[in-house]
């Protein structure tokens, strides 16, 4: 299913996030952060006829990628910032990545999540020594709260999303893709509030300017597919999906990713949650990988046949934090 939203001009732009901010974040969070492998697909590439191939961010310390731009933008800020103790808002693999860079760094951390984030998820972010508050059912309940520990309590807030330095620091997986697979055409990401999308497009098509970047979310709730629809940040209703780290708005008052998202990405695709179901199925099955809802999108657009690629392309393989329950499920059912 192609996009017809994402026409645009093609006269120079200038972004909030450049290739430079993303060759600087590479630099900040070296030793930091895992260089994380670009494997061949040999199932997927059978079927589609081109060379597709898998970057692993499940490799990271946290499970998903989220670790390279909650490092970068706590590593940019100064002491006095870092030790009066950080805050975030996030569906799960964020805050994740905020509490573990914030035990690593030595500073406290508090974590705000709803209560549609998974009982894993929360646990495995307690298990690294943060602070937790779920509140409300929305991630946008959450985020009202972490805005008012911030004003309470002088916490330093690192947003989950739309922040130059988060977007510079998950832009990293495009220099790596682009060492690593020079004659890349297609790069599959998942999308939600646009700071894994947004950054690694800025990266690969500054390298690379013909390069595809094509996001890919679920039917429930995907919030910026409906935001450059409208033209701008809209409010949406956040609904319970197998790939629930998509889950969320991008903020009405979200002033980098839409504009790197509505610039940057050349469609957008939405996916079933059965076409999801088999994304998850196939990356057990067929890859010998645990993956989640999220980090499956861009296999089952594939196995949905929602795209024709041409060139070499990569995956982007986001996060595997599944509740094994749910994985176990999901797995052992038959294809739809």
């Amino acid at each position: 299913m192609k996009s017809e939203i994402l026409s645009r001009s093609t006269e120079e732009k200038v972004l909030p996030v450049t290739l430079a901010d993303i060759e600087r974040a590479a630099a900040r969070i070296a030793g930091r952060v895992r260089r994380t492998p670009l494997v061949y697909s040999g199932t997927l590439s059978e079927r589609t006829g081109q060379p597709v191939h898998l970057k692993l961010e499940t490799r990271q310390p946290i499970g998903a990628f989220k670790l390279r731009g909650a490092m970068n933008a706590i590593l940019s800020l100064d002491d006095a910032a870092r030790t009066c103790g950080l805050i975030t808002a996030s569906t799960g693999n964020h805050g994740r990545a905020v509490a573990y860079a914030a035990r690593e760094l030595g500073v406290p951390a508090t974590i705000c999540m709803s209560s549609l984030v998974p009982p894993n998820k929360v646990e495995a972010i307690r298990a690294l020594g943060a602070e937790i508050r779920v509140v409300g059912r929305s991630q946008d309940d959450a985020q009202v709260e972490a805005e008012r520990l911030t004003e309470s309590r002088g916490l330093t807030p690192i947003p989950p999303f739309d922040d130059a330095n988060v977007v510079a620091g998950q832009g990293t997986i495009g220099l790596e893709i682009m060492e690593a697979l020079p004659d890349l055409a297609t790069v599959l990401v998942p999308l939600s509030g646009g700071g894994l999308a947004g950054g690694i497009a800025v990266a690969v098509k500054a390298l690379k300017p013909g390069v595809r970047v094509v996001g890919i979310s679920m039917e429930r709730g995907a919030a910026m597919h409906a935001a450059i629809a409208a033209g701008k940040p809209v409010a949406i209703r956040e609904e319970e999906t197998l790939a629930d780290s998509l889950g969320g708005g991008v903020g009405l008052s979200n002033h980098v990713t839409f504009t790197l998202c509505r610039d940057l990405l050349d469609d957008i695709l939405l996916l079933t949650e059965d076409e999801i179901a088999e994304g998850i199925r196939h990356a057990a099955r067929q890859e010998d990988m645990t993956v989640e809802g999220a980090g499956a999108v861009g296999i089952a657009a594939i196995l949905a046949d929602k795209i024709a690629l041409s060139g070499p392309t990569a995956v982007i393989i986001s996060g595997g934090n599944i509740d094994p329950t749910l994985h176990q499920r999901i797995v052992a059912e038959a294809a739809t």
